[in-house]
Formats: C-alpha cells, structure tokens, sequence
C-alpha cells in the first residue's frame, strides 16, 4: 500500500524512498507536492514523466530550513542589493508559500531547472515538508501532485485518484491550509517580478522590498523555458468546461440544466438565487460565506474536484475582489478556463 498518514515511521520511510530515486507526495501548506531528491536527474525525469509534464517547465526546489538554502543557491553571485532583498524577504516571509528565484547551485541538475541558471526555491510553512526535506538529502524537487495542466491536490486522496500507483509513496496530512501554490518572485533583475501569484499577497511583500511587476501571461510561444511554473495560459483546468465571470455577469447569468455555479460569497449567491430560482439539477457552491480571501484561496481546488465528481455539465465561476490572495485565486480561475 503506497498511501500512509504522517507519523514518523512513514517520514522515515519516505526519506528514504527519495534517497534511493523514487518519488513521495507529501503536504505543504499550499498544495500537496510530487517530491524527488533535486540532485539525482533520474528522479527527476520521473516527475515530468509521471506528471507528463513538459520539460521547459521548471521544478520548484524546496529546502527544510534557511540555513540549507545554499544547497540549492549560489548565493556568491548576488549583488548586494538582490542579497538584501533575499534576506529581507527569508527573515520575514520564509518558511512560506513564497518561492524565490536564485542562481541554482551546480549541484541542481538542469532537468530540474529547464536549463535555466536559476531555480525557484522555498521554504515551505509544514512540519511534514520541513521533516521529510531534512531526513533526505536536504532538497527536494517538487511540484504539484497532479497531472500536468489539471487541477492541483488539496488532499492526499486527490493524489491517489489522480497518479495511483506511479507514486511511490502518498503521505497523508489532511487538507492543505492555504489551498493555492506559493507565489513566485524573481529578484535578480532590477524590475522585480512575480513571475505567478500565489499563497503569498503581493501586498506583504511590497511592504518589504518596494513595487513589484506583475507578469501573469508569460507564455512563450517558442516553446522556450519559463523562469517559473505555472506560467502557462492554460493551466490548473478541472475536467469540466470553466467559465469565469465578475460578480454582475454572474448574477445576470442564467442556469442551465446540470450545470453548477462556483459564488465567491453568499450574498452574490443568494442574489442570484432569488433572481433566477434554479432547478434541483443546478449545483451551487461558495467559497467562502462572508467573502473572506483566505478562505476562499483553501476552497478553491477542493470545490472545482468536487464539481468534477459531481458531472456538471460546465461551470461558471465568479472572480474574487482582484486584492491580496484574490489575484492568485483569479489567475488560477483564469487559466482553468483557457484550454
């Protein structure tokens, strides 16, 4: 059986699988992840071949502490003012669903890095990441533990439906907290881009670093390699068809029979319920009652799987207020409706 809770007989276990080449699912605070040692490339031919994940989409390296930041950063190549912002942004933000892009240690194969002389790096905010990164080889490769382009897992059980047995080992540590992956932040240039919004506001961190430049469409229609994943138009899609609509145009949308209608809060919800009176057959959910954003952010993946056992026929999804996680929340909405 390849599906264990989290104690530490089954971190042991897990740790070890990862030093011998093979691949864990494990928590974080975000999303559940598919780990594999970053410094053995057969590992990580793995994880794109499992995730049929294309290879000029770089890895996310997770680290279990910022005092082994360096095994997966060359920090003797930052200028001072990247070094400053670096610490500025760890001390304060780190562990976090914060990922930050650096030049990568030499050690970090290309594979994981598409090629690229940097790689995204975090520290991530869970006990059981932080433990089973340390009992490996201190670096673990990891994206989200789904096939590539679908929905990510907020739930051990959505790994398990989704990969099954190409999994090595599914750690499970209950329902993610924040539900959204991290934010990714490239430093090292003097215009400072998040390269994908995510878990972590922007807000927070212009509080400490200054104005930061948003690129949330960077396809590159060469086919070349992205600085960061998740930059894809079409992205995080649920197997039903998902539209998107602000708050006027859902109200104003009528139902249709079998389909399902995703509210950012309950008083749009019970707006348009007393407006169009929907059938039995209409599924209605909301993410969060009272419009709170982090709550939203945790429900988002958790409500589009469940919409998707539930054989709507589409799905018309509300945006959130375009503030603090509610950007990061919009982007996934978005690229799950572009396929």
């Amino acid at each position: 059986m390849n599906f264990l809770p989290v104690s530490q007989e089954s971190l042991e276990k897990g740790a070890e699988i990862l030093k011998n080449g093979g691949l864990v699912a494990f928590p974080t605070e975000t999303v559940y992840g598919l780990g594999a040692d970053a410094f053995n490339p057969k590992a990580l031919a793995k994880v794109f071949e499992v995730k049929g994940r294309p290879h000029f989409d770089p890895l996310i390296i997770h680290i279990s502490s910022i005092d082994t930041l360096e095994k997966a950063a060359d920090l003797t190549l930052l200028n001072d003012e990247t070094r400053r912002r670096l610490f500025l942004l760890a001390e304060n933000l780190w562990p976090g669903p914060l990922s930050l892009v650096l030049p990568k240690n030499e050690k970090i194969p290309g594979i994981a890095t598409a090629g690229l002389s940097t790689a995204a790096i975090r520290f991530p905010d869970h006990e059981t990441a932080q433990k089973l990164i340390s009992l490996s080889s201190g670096a673990v490769a990891a994206p989200s533990a789904n096939p590539f382009g679908a929905l990510s897992p907020t739930r051990a059980q959505h790994v398990h439906r989704a990969l099954g047995e190409k999994v090595d080992l599914i750690l499970d540590g209950g329902p993610t907290r924040i539900g959204l992956e991290s934010t990714v932040l490239d430093i090292t240039s003097e215009n400072i881009k998040i390269l994908r919004p995510g878990g972590m506001p922007r807000e927070t961190i212009e509080k400490l670093i200054g104005p930061v430049l948003s690129i949330q469409e960077q396809h590159n229609e060469h086919g070349g390699a992205h600085a960061s994943p998740g930059q894809l138009k079409s992205h995080y899609a649920p197997k039903t068809q998902l539209t998107t609509l602000n708050r006027e145009e859902i109200i104003s949308k009528t139902f249709e029979t079998n389909s399902a209608f995703l509210f950012f809060d309950n008083s749009t919800k019970d707006e348009w319920v007393n407006t169009h009176k929907p059938d039995k057959t209409v599924i209605v959910r909301v993410l969060s009652g009272n419009g709170n954003l982090l709550e939203a952010a945790s429900r988002l993946f958790e409500t589009l799987h469940e919409l998707d056992n539930e054989k709507a026929s589409k799905i018309y999804a509300q945006l959130a207020p375009q503030e603090g996680l509610g950007e990061a929340i919009n982007d996934r909405l978005k690229r799950g409706s572009s396929r």
